[in-house]
């Protein structure tokens, strides 16, 4: 019998994939828009595909930071060069313009945090601090809760990835819930669930190592404005919104989920029992430990008693690290740990804005927005109000903050520079940076989100009823900010 030839398969694109190249060919086939050069343009349509093609998540992030590359060696090796017009830009610089982001001292702290996630991980550390912390709260509800706040504020200082916070805490949670006897529908089960991951978004905000996002923030004002804010100036702005958010959240969590009961028995003994079956601190518990209090130590006195940034700090951390007899871990050991794709992301994203402003369409697009915002002339704290309210809700599309980032930022620092004025564009830029980590109302809208609603403890509309409250009082909360505490630093 003669095998029936399988019928080749239509060639198929997601939706989100074709609907980006499509924007992406209108906008180059745009007739020439004055003050805007070509390779600005295509400079624009690149950013079109990348933020379409996040926001629909058509692909994964890695994928499309290898399309970004290839769209701008070749669109942009294609365009005139911006010095002389008569010639074009040529595939090999125009792919060192793509390649630049992987130049940025934030590329290789963000690598660096990573590395010190994974080493948390291997030897447990992260799991120790949660479980003690822990157990030195209460049995009742309401101590638990208040003890998950503290966890994650704890480990948001010696664990830089939020992802990699959320995914140590939330085994440890669901053992308390189990230990509890309660159902994990149950609105306290949800509540904590809850609790971790938008206390986790809150921290983010006030810790400049707690996430991604701000080391690419960092990393974009380094590369656009030409200068940076220390760990130090960053924690000062920023932790005391997250301190008075963190008791925000407590009362919204009791209000919106309240528990069943006000104390169930086992929860702490449970804790304890987790703890002591750790057994006591092994030296790679204790080098690790004290290689992240160090590592604090220089990033809290950067630009006081040293001239050293946290980028080349971090980078000696790492070098401890995996220093052989000094070292918690092996290459071996960490390489499977990291999640490479991050890195590819993280400098593509800083080659994306950089591009935007270098190819004069940052520049073109925020006197466009000027021109028809009507935000000439405002005060700085009307600006900030304005682009913040933007930022909250365009997030509301994007899956991840690095990837907000990556496409907003650059406009919103070509934006200020444009307004002048009263306006400090790097701390602006700061405060910007800290409205990008405001994915409280949907669980896509960000990792840690999606984390925690994989337990199945609560639902989509059950966070969607808490965020709107974080949203409101945490926009409002840094209205009141701008205000006064940022205006009193000369941050705004």
């Amino acid at each position: 019998m003669k095998e029936i030839a399988a019928k080749p398969q239509p060639l198929t694109l997601p939706w989100g994939l074709l609907l980006a190249l499509l924007a992406g060919l209108a906008i180059i086939l745009l007739p020439e828009q004055a003050g805007l050069p070509i390779a600005g343009q295509r400079m624009l349509a690149i950013l079109a595909f990348a933020v379409i093609v996040w926001i629909s998540e058509a692909v994964s992030y890695e994928v499309s930071a290898i399309m970004i590359l290839a769209l701008m060696a070749f669109l942009l090796g294609n365009a005139p060069s911006l010095a002389d017009p008569d010639k074009l830009i040529g595939t090999k610089d125009a792919l060192s313009i793509a390649l630049g982001g992987f130049a940025n001292s934030a590329l290789a702290l963000v690598a660096a945090a990573l590395f010190i996630a994974a080493a948390m991980s291997q030897t447990g550390l992260d799991k120790r601090i949660a479980l003690l912390t822990l157990s030195k709260v209460g049995a009742s509800t309401h101590r638990v809760l208040f003890g998950a706040i503290v966890v994650t504020i704890l480990l948001s200082f010696i664990v830089p990835s939020a992802t990699a916070r959320v995914a140590c805490v939330v085994p440890i949670m669901m053992g308390v819930i189990a230990a509890f006897g309660v159902d994990k529908r149950s609105a306290f089960a949800g509540g904590i669930m809850i609790l971790v991951a938008q206390a986790t978004s809150i921290w983010n905000v006030g810790i400049q190592t707690s996430a991604a996002q701000n080391l690419l923030t960092a990393g974009f004002m380094q590369k656009l404005l030409g200068q940076s804010v220390t760990w130090t100036d960053w924690l000062i702005a920023g932790a005391p919104w997250s301190v008075l958010m963190s008791a925000v959240l407590y009362w919204v969590i009791l209000r919106v989920m309240p528990p069943e009961t006000e104390r169930i028995e086992g929860g702490k003994e449970a804790v304890r029992k987790a703890l002591s079956e750790l057994g006591p601190m092994t030296g790679n518990e204790r080098k690790l430990l004290a290689i992240v209090l160090t590592l604090l130590g220089f990033w809290a006195t950067e630009g006081k008693l040293h001239a050293f940034d946290t980028a080349s700090t971090t980078l000696v951390g790492l070098a401890a690290l995996l220093m052989p007899g000094l070292g918690v871990m092996s290459w071996k050991q960490a390489q499977p740990r990291i999640p490479w794709g991050t890195v590819i992301v993280f400098g593509v994203g800083i080659s994306l804005g950089g591009a935007v402003l270098a190819t004069g369409a940052g520049t073109w697009l925020a006197k466009l927005l000027v021109a028809n915002l009507g935000m000439e002339g405002l005060s700085p704290f009307w600006v900030f109000a304005v682009l913040g309210a933007f930022l909250i809700v365009i997030h509301l599309g994007f899956a991840s903050a690095t990837a907000l980032t990556s496409a907003m930022l650059p406009i919103m620092i070509a934006l200020l520079l444009q307004l002048g004025g009263d306006i400090n564009p790097l701390g602006m830029s700061m405060l910007l940076g800290y409205v990008v980590s405001f994915g409280f109302l949907l669980p896509i809208n960000a990792p840690q989100n999606m984390v925690c609603i994989g337990t199945e403890t609560f639902d989509a509309r059950q966070f969607l009823r808490t965020g709107i409250w974080l949203t409101l009082i945490g926009y409002g909360l840094m209205l009141v900010f701008a205000l006064t505490w940022w205006r009193w630093l000369g941050w705004m």
